[in-house]
C-alpha cells in the first residue's frame, strides 16, 4: 500500500457525490479533538510496549494529517504533498550537521541548535516575544513546562540550584499531593495551573519589554 491510496480514500470519503455523510460534516475545529486523542493513544500503545497496537494507532494518527490536509486542499489552502515538503524543509534545515557542513557532537548541543533554530524561526515570522507560539491548548502542566522552559532559554528567568537532587518520585509526590489539595479545597487543579502560567507569562512579557 502507499500514502496515495490512503489520499484516495480520504478524498472519497469527503466526495460530496457519494462520500460519507459523517466524513463530509466534519471542520478543521471538530477533528481537532481526534487529532489529540489519537496522539495520545499512540503515546499509551508505546508505554505499553505494545508494538501491534502502536502500527494501528500510528495509521490512525497519519488518518488525522490525510484528514486535515483533505480539508485544506478543498479550501485551497494547502495540500498534503505541502505538508510533506514543509516538514521535509524544516529537517533539512535544522539539521545542518547532517545535511550542511555544521559540526554537532552531541544530543544537548543538537537541542541547543534546535532551538535556536525555532527561536530565528519565530523571530521571522513576527514573534514579539520568547514566549510566543506556546499553545494554550497544551495541558496545563506541559504548557507551564515549556513557558518555565523558553523563559530559561531567554534568560528571562534563571534556575534555582537545588540543594540536593530531587528524584522523580519526590517530584511525582509532590504533584499528586498538591492535586490531592486542590481536590480537597474544591479547586480544579488544571485551571489553577492554567492562571498560573497566566500569571507567570504576562510577568515574563513584562521583564521582557521593560
Amino acid at each position: 500500500m502507499s500514502i496515495d491510496h490512503l489520499l484516495e480514500i480520504m478524498a472519497k470519503l469527503r466526495d460530496p457525490d457519494g462520500g460519507c455523510p459523517w466524513d463530509l460534516e466534519q471542520t478543521f475545529a471538530t477533528i481537532a479533538p481526534y487529532t489529540i486523542e489519537e496522539a495520545y493513544e499512540v503515546d499509551d500503545a508505546i508505554r505499553r510496549e505494545d508494538w501491534d497496537g502502536l502500527r494501528d494507532e500510528l495509521g490512525d494518527l497519519l488518518l488525522q494529517v490525510v484528514f486535515h490536509a483533505q480539508m485544506a486542499r478543498e479550501a485551497d489552502r494547502f495540500d498534503f504533498g505541502d505538508v510533506v515538503a514543509a516538514i521535509c524543509d524544516k529537517l533539512e534545515r535544522r539539521h545542518p550537521h547532517v545535511f550542511g557542513d555544521a559540526v554537532i557532537e552531541t544530543s544537548a548541543a543538537q537541542t541547543d541548535a534546535w532551538e535556536r533554530h525555532k527561536a530565528g524561526e519565530r523571530a521571522a515570522r513576527g514573534a514579539e516575544s520568547a514566549l510566543d507560539g506556546v499553545p494554550l491548548a497544551l495541558p496545563a502542566l506541559l504548557r507551564a513546562r515549556k513557558l518555565i522552559s523558553r523563559a530559561r532559554r531567554a534568560g528571562l528567568a534563571k534556575p534555582e540550584e537545588p540543594a540536593q537532587s530531587v528524584s522523580d518520585q519526590v517530584i511525582g509526590e509532590m504533584l499528586f499531593a498538591a492535586v490531592a489539595l486542590a481536590e480537597r479545597e474544591g479547586i480544579d487543579p488544571e485551571q489553577a495551573l492554567r492562571d498560573a502560567s497566566a500569571a507567570f507569562e504576562r510577568f515574563m512579557r513584562e521583564r521582557e519589554s521593560s
